[in-house]
């Protein structure tokens, strides 16, 4: 295990360098999502005997009974985490425990565009009923910088108990790439921050046992902005070029061989493409933390807001030119039908945190065209509560319906035969480049 600039446990002593012994837990995990439930299984895998605490009793049964529901962790994984030792539950006794506590829990927009902290802050209250002596709390809920300082070390505070002092609270940022079969949780290097260096070194050593690389910032603040920092970084650079997809189409070049031709330097540009939007669980939230942040302190963080603007703005340009294309054919939006391919906001994935397929459905269905729609991994979808109608054979559907729009180009699909087969095809991605194909 690597660890960059490693800090010894100095102020903490030796009352947190030997914490004290049970017989419970070495870890538990707070939130059994696409987060929590990779930290369960490569701590198991380990050798670490790891406790799961869940609201949802679906999850926790399923767990139970040897199912998973994240598409990152198999069955297969979750049989061998119970031979490990791994058990869910509900009721926040198992904290008690647990030498270790990781909070891994949701922080969706709220209304005012700032982070909803709620369950972070009921997960907090859970532990600070728990809290030991001893212990090393991490949040890695991604958040703006000075919430682990400023909201859940004051509630693990009434426990009575001090951080730095009686036990370790520190930041990691996750950095699940759901479906990235090449970067996982080991392989990617673990950011982690503490409250104080006694308590970096702590968190440092902790997740040293299940990644290969732990790199300590220089405080909880630290870890927190880098999380933002790097899905602001893409957030502006897919803005840039959506943006620049909109003003090639107006300039008759072609954007995606701009990209490829700007791609071969070895230096100095990183390429990133078009799409209908934004989706996910980081890129079309993380940013609104750090610009809320920001106003907070009577500032504005102009490129957020102006990223944001335009990724929100594609879904409509999106339907715009399936209307410009089927009006270009002589036919109406209106009353045709519509077949949409991909409805999840990465390839290959079930996931559908903030796809924009979802803005993309809406806005069709509002001009009255007939939409379905077909995805490997998604039996069922439903639009503002309404459900889809899901065709089984995409060659089928492709030949019947009178516009195709490619929204995922997931790898089950073949696509030039889709190019070939389709009535009018519109494609996202940037995937079938033939004449009769309009791409993005």
């Amino acid at each position: 295990m690597q660890v960059e600039k490693a800090v010894p446990l100095g102020e903490l002593g030796e009352s947190l360098g030997n914490e004290e012994r049970t017989d419970g837990f070495e870890l538990a995990v707070i939130g059994l999502g696409y987060v929590g439930l990779p930290l369960a299984r490569e701590a198991s895998l380990v050798g670490l005997r790891v406790a799961g605490l869940d609201l949802d009793p679906r999850i926790v049964e399923g767990l139970n009974a040897g199912h998973s529901h994240v598409d990152d962790v198999s069955d297969d994984d979750v049989a061998r985490m119970r031979q490990a030792g791994f058990t869910a539950y509900t009721d926040d006794a198992c904290l008690a425990r647990a030498q270790t506590i990781v909070i891994c829990v949701p922080t969706p927009l709220s209304e005012d565009g700032g982070p909803d902290l709620g369950a972070v802050i009921s997960a907090a209250r859970a532990v600070a009923r728990r809290l030991r002596r001893g212990r090393l709390v991490v949040l890695e809920s991604t958040t703006y910088p000075g919430t682990t300082e400023e909201v859940v070390k004051p509630i693990l505070e009434e426990s009575g108990l001090r951080a730095g002092d009686d036990f370790a609270l520190a930041f990691s940022p996750e950095r699940i790439d759901p479906g990235n079969t090449t970067h996982g949780l080991r392989e990617t290097p673990k950011v982690v921050g503490g409250c104080t260096p006694a308590c970096s070194a702590r968190a440092a050593a902790f997740y040293g046992k299940v990644v290969d690389t732990v790199v300590q910032a220089k405080g909880t603040r630290e870890a927190e902005m880098a999380k933002l920092l790097e899905n602001t970084y893409r957030h502006v650079n897919i803005a840039l070029v959506n943006e620049l997809a909109i003003l090639c189409q107006e300039l008759r070049v072609d954007v995606w061989d701009a990209i490829r031709c700007a791609g071969t330097k070895p230096f100095g540009f990183q390429a990133f493409r078009p799409s209908a939007g934004v989706g996910g669980h980081c890129i079309p939230i993380d940013p609104n933390y750090l610009s809320y942040k920001v106003r907070s302190i009577g500032y504005e963080f102009r490129f957020v807001e102006l990223a944001r603007e335009i990724n929100a703005h594609m879904p409509e340009y999106v339907v715009r030119r399936a209307q410009d294309l089927l009006n270009h054919e002589g036919r109406a939006l209106h009353g045709s039908r519509v077949l949409l391919l991909g409805v999840t906001y990465k390839p290959d994935v079930a996931d559908r945190r903030e796809a924009p397929a979802v803005p993309v459905a809406r806005l069709l269905r509002a001009r009255e065209a007939d939409i379905a729609f077909h995805d490997p991994f998604v039996p069922a979808w439903f639009v503002d509560g309404q459900a889809v109608p899901r065709v089984t054979d995409v060659m089928a559907a492709v030949r019947s319906h009178d516009l195709t729009i490619l929204l995922q180009d997931h790898s089950a699909y073949d696509l030039p035969a889709i190019g070939d087969e389709a009535r009018l095809l519109f494609d996202t991605r940037g995937r079938i480049f033939r004449p009769g194909v309009e791409v993005l």
